[in-house]
């Protein structure tokens, strides 16, 4: 617990109305997507960039722990205060768009941004922020950056990284530093920009972010179809990936994602399908988007698909993607508790992957829907449980181990885009030898030897 020395030292920096340790904000700040719930001792909203460092400095003189947050709407408990001390909120005060360099396409931003605000401000100006996880209306970019955030637009564009040019940060000692530069190329020193993306709040605070953008493309089409089998949908991602053409998005749902959409929705599915794929396509022309579409329908037929429809304007193009979007709440249809992961695979390997799943399924007597970027190999998988049954849970879990292994043992990775923070930590002995997380944690240990910042997440 802080003492009320602490909590007025805090009140010094940031102001009164910054340091919040009643109840009513403990609780608002102790749980994330994943429902888990860990109270802090206070949560503080620092102002700018001085207040984050000084902050800093003092807690790391003083041995007190600090979890930076942006809007707690991760999947693994990144932002959670597992060890008690101080939330440091930066979703407050830190939310601006400081500047849209047009000469040379970046934007530079800070932490607390609203993903989705920054795509809308740049592409008013012809221009494009591609990175578009699922949670993009509240999701904040400091967040995106520090859990290296996807979304449906990877398979063309990439992820959070592709992105991140440069990078202000603070240490937990309190030192500013800066990382990266505002340059296209930039091959001085160590990539320390590159350390602190993905490293979910370890190392050090992200105060600045510099974002490259891109033009916005003029147009984009949207394509579905369907496929009598969960194997001819992912031949037909990687044959398609392969045939020169590379869509926007390219996402599928199996057959009992389609059924729980369908029971919950009503709009006209092919419950009947082993699974269907939905597409977006971009350019600059009507004739580039309907050349690629006529690859992707080739490639599609050439792999089982029994129907291919084009969507006719935005009203449809929004129908098709309706099901997609709406995948994950659907699921509720076939249990209480849903343990969600996004394992990652090469795209050769979709098919297997899949197969090696339906055999998991069968095995613990649970369903596992699956749905997600198969343009990218990032499969969610979720395994369904009764949450008021603690031997259905605790199969879930035993489940979720085994398909971990698989994915493994295939040459993917336990998160594509959710990151590992407390969830996923126990399977890091999974991906990582000895050796290579202890070197995981002498990098920790280099930033942070008091261990102040976010301790034990990632298995650290």
């Amino acid at each position: 617990m802080l003492d009320t020395t602490h909590i007025n030292h805090l009140k010094s920096i940031v102001g009164e109305e910054n340091v919040k340790s009643d109840k009513a904000h403990l609780i608002a700040y102790c749980y994330d997507a994943t429902k888990s719930r860990f109270e802090p001792d206070a949560v503080v909203f620092p102002r700018h960039e001085e207040d984050v460092s000084n902050i800093l400095k003092y807690c790391n003189e003083h041995k007190i722990v600090i979890v930076p947050r942006g809007a707690g709407s991760g999947f693994t408990g990144g932002a959670l205060p597992a060890n008690g001390g101080i939330i440091l909120a930066l979703e407050r005060h830190m939310n601006k768009l400081l500047e849209i360099d047009m000469q040379n396409m970046v934007a530079v931003v800070q932490p607390g941004l609203v993903n989705m605000d920054l795509q809308k401000a740049v592409e008013e100006v012809g221009l494009f922020y591609p990175p578009d996880p699922a949670s993009e209306n509240y999701s904040t970019l400091g967040g995106n950056v520090s859990e290296n955030a996807g979304g449906m637009r990877a398979a063309k564009y990439g992820i959070t990284k592709d992105y991140v040019m440069a990078l202000r940060a603070v240490l937990p000692n309190g030192e500013i530093i800066r990382a990266g530069k505002r340059t296209i190329k930039d091959v001085a020193g160590y990539n320390i920009a590159g350390i602190l993306i993905a490293s979910e709040g370890t190392l050090a605070v992200i105060t600045e972010i510099t974002l490259k953008l891109i033009p916005k493309p003029k147009m984009t089409k949207t394509a579905m179809g369907v496929f009598p089998t969960v194997k001819d949908a992912m031949n037909a991602v990687y044959k398609t990936m392969a045939s020169g053409v590379t869509p926007v998005a390219m996402e599928f749902l199996d057959n009992m994602t389609i059924r729980a959409v369908e029971q919950k929705f009503s709009k006209g599915l092919p419950i009947e399908a082993g699974a269907i794929l939905v597409t977006d396509v971009d350019g600059n022309s009507e004739a580039d988007l309907d050349e690629q579409l006529g690859i992707i329908e080739t490639k599609f037929k050439e792999n089982g698909c029994s129907e291919f429809k084009i969507a006719r304007d935005k009203t449809e193009s929004a129908n098709l993607w309706f099901a997609r979007r709406n995948a994950s709440p659907s699921l509720a249809v076939y249990g209480s508790k849903k343990l969600n992961e996004d394992i990652t695979v090469p795209r050769s390997k979709l098919p297997e992957l899949l197969d090696k799943i339906a055999v998991v399924s069968q095995k613990y007597g649970l369903k596992v829907p699956c749905f997600g970027h198969t343009g990218d190999g990032n499969v969610h998988t979720n395994v369904m449980c009764d949450g008021n049954d603690p031997h259905s849970v605790e199969l879930g879990h035993q489940a979720i181990e085994e398909i971990f292994q698989i994915t493994v043992d295939m040459g993917g990775t336990l998160s594509g885009e959710h990151g590992i923070g407390l969830a996923k930590a126990p399977f890091m002995h999974m991906a990582f030898s000895d050796s290579e997380m202890e070197l995981f944690r002498s990098i920790k240990k280099a930033f942070d030897p008091n261990n102040i910042l976010n301790p034990n997440k990632m298995g650290l």
